[in-house]
């Protein structure tokens, strides 16, 4: 299917009037950060409550046990990172959400079934169009920028329930990131230079036991100073989910954590280049790859991305590959197919790039092929 079959008018005119996240500032302590942030965001996270309890639904999983699911994790939340379960206390104070359903928020990948691409593309009747989600990149040669980029493909109904986050800890560095509101990071950089992506994987033993959430690890990514600093903190974890990171840092460092309850291990950068989409790319964590048939879109959003990524030697260039749409529904730049339901249309939501050297965040509103790019740098 070519994309222009399916992109009509209206999803031109769509992306094109989108807006990014609004943007946050957060300052002081853990608590004072999260109250902050519930009660200037508290609409958006009962937009991203109301979407994901749909998602459960879908998958046979009833809010009541998202949440119960959800607190097993809170011991090994509370080991590591102790601070950001004082944070989304605050949130859930500022908000008038419940803790445990924050708590499930952000274990949504956890929560999620190994076969949910399955389920949602047995409903949606569309199962070759259900598996595409987020193309990553990162790039890093003498004297030019040290980028990392990607498209964050999901449920496009998550739009306008994004939020970007400044935080100036008290307790730690400062950080850009855009997240789904309730959630405390995904995709942001911080004061270091240091920078984290997301790709969602999926094992045939995901769910099999408790490990770190994995959107709390991004937030906790956010406090380290380079990579060797998160390789240090990766190797003390495991994992209950799969996923992969895709890191860089100022100095030119670049490397993917492959996270799995099989193990965990690190994709390195090949002369300074790395692309990840949503397969494993280390053998032995794919021998327990769960749904590849449901998302036959990532080989070749890899393929692509791997043919273009030499092109990217600056900001704007690294917003081309972004903005992709040769392949139809398999593109890195991916528009939604109005025949499937609405709370499963999976687009992509947004395009980010990260220039690390200039701790700036460039963020389209929607598709980047329709959608400009705004600049956030993160400030002193």
């Amino acid at each position: 299917m070519t994309n222009e079959s399916f992109l009509t008018p209206a999803l031109r005119e769509r992306a094109r009037r989108a807006s990014p996240p609004p943007h946050i500032v957060l300052r002081g302590s853990a608590t004072e950060r999260g109250r902050a942030y519930g009660e200037a965001m508290g609409e958006r996270i009962a937009r991203s409550l109301a979407s994901y309890r749909r998602l459960f639904e879908t998958c046979g999983i009833t809010w009541s046990q998202s949440v119960e699911t959800a607190h097993r994790y809170e011991r090994v939340i509370g080991e590591h990172f102790p601070t950001l379960l004082d944070e989304l206390h605050g949130v859930a104070q500022g908000s008038g959400v419940d803790f445990g359903s924050l708590l499930a928020l952000n274990c949504r990948t956890e929560i999620l079934p190994p076969d949910y691409l399955v389920q949602a593309a047995a409903e949606a009747e569309a199962a070759a169009d259900m598996g595409n989600e987020c193309t990553a990149f990162a790039t890093a040669r003498g004297g030019e920028p040290v980028l990392l980029a990607q498209n964050w493909d999901w449920v496009g109904l998550q739009r306008d329930a994004l939020v970007l986050i400044e935080s100036h800890p008290d307790e730690g560095p400062a950080h850009l990131t855009v997240a789904e509101a309730g959630m405390l990071a995904k995709i942001g950089l911080n004061e270091h230079g240091f920078g984290v992506t997301l790709n969602i994987l999926r094992s045939r033993l995901d769910g099999s036991g408790v490990g770190m959430p994995i959107h709390i690890l991004l937030r906790g990514l956010l406090d380290c100073r380079d990579l060797e600093d998160a390789r240090g903190l990766c190797s003390a974890l495991t994992f209950a989910g799969s996923s992969n990171v895709l890191m860089a840092d100022a100095g030119g460092s670049i490397a993917s954590l492959e996270a799995s309850p099989a193990g965990a291990r690190f994709v390195e950068a090949d002369e300074g280049r790395l692309c990840h989409t949503n397969h494993f790319l280390n053998a032995e964590l794919a021998e327990h790859e769960s749904n590849l048939a449901a998302n036959l879109s990532t080989e070749a959003r890899l393929a692509r991305a791997r043919e273009r990524i030499d092109e990217v030697r600056d900001v704007a260039s690294a917003e081309r590959v972004l903005s992709d749409t040769t392949n139809g529904l398999n593109s890195i730049c991916r528009f939604p197919d109005e025949a499937v339901p609405e709370h499963l249309r999976i687009e992509t939501v947004l395009g980010v790039v990260m220039d690390l050297g200039a701790r700036t965040l460039h963020l389209s509103g929607a598709q980047p092929s329709e959608s400009g790019f705004e600049a956030v740098t993160l400030q002193a």
